[in-house]
């Protein structure tokens, strides 16, 4: 397998866009130029040899067997949680739970957690910019269980407002679920600020990090949330694979997810009894080589620097937005002073979806749309957007391309 990349400050772009092969082809005789990392991130190649690697050295299944292949794939697999829980600062890897992505991660919390401690008349708080991996659970809990769903409002920037916030919150309040960054606006919400308003009344929180652990230095016992969920395939990591982080106490009380092998203790007709953390909620074979390879992924975002890439990525973000709002009938849906780089957009005249196909005909990916957030939509009284997410690989000269490619589409739809 290579070794690390090891790249020096400031970032070489150059080199670092020649460790994803993927970036050398073409699409419909244009050089790609891939603006959709908020969907998912392209792939390093220490990840790819990783992959290759497990499947061609050491395929086995984990945790059961006692020969070589079995014992260096599990030892594999259990760094990579030992890296995850050192990435967002988990006090104990036993709190770090793999699932297949942020939407199980979720619906674990829901079913377990929620069905035993939900009950009629419970209010659950989410926000307006939620994904719908974060409001259609809490609607089937909420539905099953007679509990009410309250929703934080949000201002014309796609900033939450907090004074709202705080009136939603009362004695009936068992749970708020809140994304740390919204996929559609990039707005950073003060999660540490709503967590701490919501234990002062006992509530339990969750946070939805799917776009937020790939921009931002994540520190769940700063934070003090009681969940936190994320995605390896938007950390420059493969797809199939996520992390529920949970505080033990809560996990150790929380029934098990799914039922099967590895989950168990011991197996009788007459009852079973649960393995301890974290393989409680770790039930059949997991996504084993996808898990090992996923270390690669924090291995590379953690040599590259974590600030090196978000001060990049923010350079991105402020020169994208200059040039974007000189595009005649061109606007930035979504202007909080907090936020990653992520830019949802409309064009006067033009369906989100004609600007994609028109900017795909250039090489351009980005992605078109509602973006999971239906109700996001709603209240800005738009159908969808049209969203560039950058990465540490982008640049400006694909921004500048970008730029050519909407006003081609300006041209073409006035």
């Amino acid at each position: 397998m290579n070794a690390p990349l090891t790249i020096s400050k400031p970032l070489d772009i150059a080199a670092i866009r020649q460790e994803f092969p993927v970036l050398n082809r073409e699409v419909k005789g244009w050089p790609l130029i891939y603006l959709d990392n908020a969907a998912t991130s392209q792939k390093p190649r220490q990840v790819l040899d990783a992959l290759m690697h497990y499947y061609t050295n050491y395929n086995a299944n984990i945790h059961r067997g006692i020969h070589t292949l079995a014992e260096e794939a599990t030892a594999a697999f259990e760094l990579t949680r030992d890296e995850v829980q050192s990435f967002i600062g988990a006090p104990s890897r036993e709190e770090i739970i793999f699932t297949r992505g942020t939407t199980e991660s979720i619906n674990l919390v829901a079913y377990s957690w929620g069905r035993a401690n939900i009950r009629a008349g419970d209010e659950i708080v989410i926000s307006t910019m939620e994904h719908h991996s974060n409001i259609v659970p809490w609607q089937i809990l909420c539905e099953e269980k007679n509990a009410v769903l309250k929703i934080i409002p949000i201002n014309r920037n796609g900033e939450l407002l907090m004074d709202e916030y705080e009136k939603l919150l009362g004695p009936k309040t068992r749970l708020v679920s809140i994304v740390h960054v919204s996929n559609a606006l990039g707005t950073v919400n003060p999660v540490k600020q709503i967590t701490a308003l919501a234990h002062a009344l006992g509530a339990v929180v969750l946070v939805d990090g799917a776009q937020s652990a790939v921009h931002l230095d994540i520190d769940v016992q700063d934070l003090d949330c009681d969940f936190f969920a994320f995605s390896a395939h938007k950390l420059y990591g493969p797809t199939g694979v996520g992390v529920l982080y949970g505080k033990k106490q809560l996990l150790e009380a929380m029934p098990p997810f799914l039922g099967g092998g590895e989950m168990i203790r011991e197996v009788s007709f007459k009852k079973t009894t649960f393995n301890d953390l974290p393989y409680k909620f770790e039930a059949g074979t997991p996504n084993i080589g996808d898990v090992i390879a996923f270390r690669s992924a924090i291995r590379f975002m953690n040599t590259t620097g974590k600030e090196e890439i978000r001060r990049h990525e923010q350079d991105l973000l402020e020169y994208a937005q200059s040039e974007l709002v000189k595009i005649p009938g061109l606007q930035i849906i979504g202007k909080a002073k907090e936020k990653v780089s992520v830019i949802s957009f409309i064009i006067d005249k033009a369906h989100p979806q004609d600007i994609g196909i028109l900017l795909d005909n250039r090489g351009i990916a980005v992605r078109t749309g509602h973006h999971c957030a239906q109700p996001l939509m709603e209240r800005f009284s738009i159908p969808g957007t049209a969203r560039v997410s950058f990465a540490v690989y982008n640049t400006r000269d694909e921004i500048d391309e970008l730029v050519k490619g909407l006003q081609r589409v300006v041209k073409i739809l006035s």
